[in-house]
């Protein structure tokens, strides 16, 4: 079975969404029909988004578990602004801006306190959905009607979440893999202290990559708003598990130094978000979606966790 996995995981993850969509069109009709293609299109748009900016984080042998949280304050100081009145001039770069400063402290915390990336994220975890809950009063946002057309919007006929979806995937695979920075991040993934002795500036690397991953997750969290209307104080709930695993699923290592954006990140969360929305069609169970998605995680972590186990082992030998 771990061989299986592994070829699935390393050469097989396409071959592997697309034999999803064959099951799912052979149990139901509605599946493999124009409408719900396009459906599972924007509804991975944000999982897309976020998942490139965990792959950030995960290639320098980090994690962040804070995106729901910064997803939903966000959300909430976008709900609050354009309630009140102001434009998305102003509430746009405020969510972006929301999310780099979140995505930095994050950095900056585990940097300058050398303290563990888990313990720390989990912290601003639970920082950002109490001030988030603070701020609207643990109380729904409905949004108003701009906010709204960025999800339904279509330019020459594709929905503007999806031209996001795409942007932010053409920026993240071209800073990876054409930039000096990129190249960086992988080799502080793959060993901090070699890149230290080679004269790599490693606090700075891992301070972008996690401003880097929380840029992302308020991305992410528009692009959401724009689709549901409004804030709940859920909202962005697991979101960052989700990432997590849409990024390992495509390929990136839980341990740092390999993976990639385009295929793998992009195919790993259409992948995902495939499984959703089949169980959707086929009248599945709703507790069956956690556990479904809870098999794929550690299905997917533990193929990882084998793999890192025996390149140490024959390291040593």
């Amino acid at each position: 079975m771990t061989k299986l996995f592994t070829i699935v995981k390393r050469q097989g993850i396409i071959g592997l969404w697309l034999l999803l969509i064959l099951g799912f069109s052979l149990a139901s009709e509605s599946f493999f029909t124009a409408q719900n293609l396009v459906n599972i299109l924007i509804q991975a748009s944000t999982l897309t988004i976020i998942a490139v900016g965990m792959t950030f984080v995960l290639l320098s042998a980090g994690i962040d578990l804070s995106f729901g949280s910064i997803m939903f304050l966000a959300g909430v100081a976008a709900g609050m602004l354009t309630t009140r009145g102001v434009g998305l001039g102003v509430a746009v770069p405020t969510i972006l801006i929301i999310g780099l400063l979140f995505g930095l402290l994050n950095g900056l915390l585990i940097v300058r306190l050398r303290l563990i990336p888990f313990i720390v994220t989990l912290a601003t975890f639970y920082m950002g959905r109490g001030l988030g809950l603070l701020l609207s009063d643990t109380r729904a946002i409905n949004l108003p009607e701009a906010i709204l057309q960025i999800g339904s919007s279509r330019i020459l006929g594709v929905p503007v979440p999806v031209w996001i979806m795409i942007l932010v995937v053409l920026i993240g695979h071209l800073i990876l893999s054409r930039t000096v920075f990129g190249r960086y991040i992988y080799a502080v993934g793959h060993s901090k202290e070699k890149a230290a002795k080679a004269g790599l500036p490693v606090n700075r690397i891992l301070i972008g990559t996690y401003a880097m991953g929380g840029l992302c997750a308020g991305v992410g969290g528009l692009v959401a708003i724009a689709q549901l209307g409004a804030v709940s104080p859920s909202f962005g709930l697991q979101s960052e598990f989700l990432a997590i695993a849409a990024a390992v699923l495509g390929g990136t290592s839980l341990f740092g130094g390999k993976g990639g954006i385009f295929p793998g990140t992009v195919v790993g969360a259409f992948t995902m978000q495939t499984i959703q929305n089949g169980l959707v069609i086929v009248n599945a169970d709703p507790y069956l979606h956690q556990l479904v998605t809870g098999a794929v995680i550690f299905l997917i972590v533990w193929v990882d966790s084998r793999q890192n186990a025996k390149k140490k082992s024959l390291s040593l030998n």
